[in-house]
């Protein structure tokens, strides 16, 4: 693929509000992990809950999209002038030639669940003021996006679980490479629901304790919520604009098992290899890998097989999910922002919680910060039903700093 300029970017979690909490928490090697204490949840786990979620107000002209969801995706729109960007974009092409891709995995289910609560106690019937379309549906959230951006071209949602917000850049690479857009608005947003947080407790994949990627006594995920957006293209950066790019993205679908990854991680190889090859780069060109690494056993024995089938032990890599826990859907975006933070300011991430690295595994795991200029970064993000993506991002088109 043509390399594409990432105009603007943001991202929201447990860490703050925006890039520079962010950047902030990432440099100190902080974790966002809390003992959960959301809604009417009794489970003994840690969570990534971004703070101030719950006293926010979507604009009152959109008021009909009004769930957790979509609140987050609102108050992550309002982060880094990220509008404001959209907005010149849209100016510059029509908004008919900007695109919105989001991802996401369980969307507005929180508002099906209290809305369940108060179902008419003789017929059974949801409340009135319940209206699926705009706040469970799973396209609402980009619905939300479209509308707040004020934007008219195409608009699609990603639900492939954890590859979700991962697998939007290659969409809207492949309709700026069919020249129906010239721009898109990428990302991701996923928020707490008890489907979900119940759910990883009965598959028995949730840690008592702040997660602990690669770690030889890891023993689960910490679910985290999260959002991420990135304004992708035009193809020619404005004058003077010093943009990142994405440089390739590669998909595959193992299909091995519903819940369980390939336990020689075939899916995630093909994935790395593949988006390897639309960047045109290989594994020796990869200065970081920011690893999907959920902290439960077979996921992460699955993805070291193949990042050191594919990398030995020459690039270094970790995951950042001890600082935000697993965002799910919007994993992929948020991971994205890490990277390329990590790319514009110089480091490889710290991996809060990863106390002794498990012997068995082989891949360069760094459990600790380092500064050192970066040129390509991969970020990995494998879901469900062995949907997996990989992308690559420079500091440079060429793929050089």
């Amino acid at each position: 693929m043509r390399p594409l300029p990432i105009s603007a970017f943001t991202a929201t979690s447990c860490l703050g509000l925006g890039l520079a909490p962010s950047l902030e928490s990432l440099l100190a090697g902080r974790s966002g992990l809390a003992p959960c204490r959301f809604e009417t949840v009794d489970l003994a786990t840690f969570v990534g809950e971004v703070p101030g979620l719950d006293g926010h107000a979507l604009p009152p002209a959109l008021a009909r999209f009004d769930c957790r969801n979509n609140r987050l995706a609102d108050l992550a729109l309002a982060q880094d002038g990220f509008e404001d960007a959209v907005a010149r974009a849209a100016a510059q092409h029509g908004p008919a030639r900007v695109g919105v891709f989001m991802g996401t995995s369980t969307a507005g289910i929180l508002s099906t669940e209290i809305a369940y609560r108060h179902r008419d106690p003789a017929t059974g019937a949801l409340p009135p003021s319940f209206e699926y379309r705009h706040v469970h549906n799973t396209y609402s959230v980009a619905h939300y996006v479209r509308e707040r951006l004020g934007l008219a071209g195409p608009c699609a949602v990603q639900s492939t679980a954890c590859s979700s917000s991962a697998k939007v850049f290659a969409s809207a690479a492949r309709m700026i490479d069919a020249g129906l857009i010239d721009a898109a608005v990428v990302g991701g947003v996923d928020t707490f629901c008890l489907t979900t947080l119940y759910g990883f407790h009965s598959l028995e994949l949730l840690s008592a304790q702040p997660c602990r990627p690669w770690d030889a006594a890891r023993n689960g995920i910490s679910i985290g919520e999260g959002a991420g957006y990135f304004l992708v293209g035009p193809r020619v950066p404005a004058k003077g604009q010093s943009p990142l790019w994405l440089l390739g993205a590669g998909e595959s679908s193992d299909a091995h098992h519903m819940s369980s990854p390939h336990p020689e991680g075939l899916g995630a190889r093909l994935a790395m290899e593949s988006a390897l090859a639309a960047a045109g780069l290989a594994p020796a060109d990869i200065d970081y890998v920011n690893l999907h690494g959920t902290a439960t056993l077979a996921n992460d024995a699955s993805e070291d097989k193949a990042v050191f089938a594919l990398f030995g032990d020459a690039v270094a890599c970790n995951s950042t999910k001890g600082a935000t826990g697993h965002a799910l859907g919007a994993a992929g975006s948020l991971e994205a922002a890490i990277s390329l933070l990590a790319l514009r300011h110089g480091f490889t991430p710290a991996s809060p919680g990863t106390q002794e690295i498990d012997p068995q595994l082989r891949s360069r795991y760094g459990t600790a910060l380092a500064r050192r200029p970066l040129a390509r970064v991969m970020s990995n993000s494998f879901g469900f039903g062995g949907s997996n993506c990989s992308l690559v991002f420079g500091a440079a088109p060429g793929g050089s700093a």
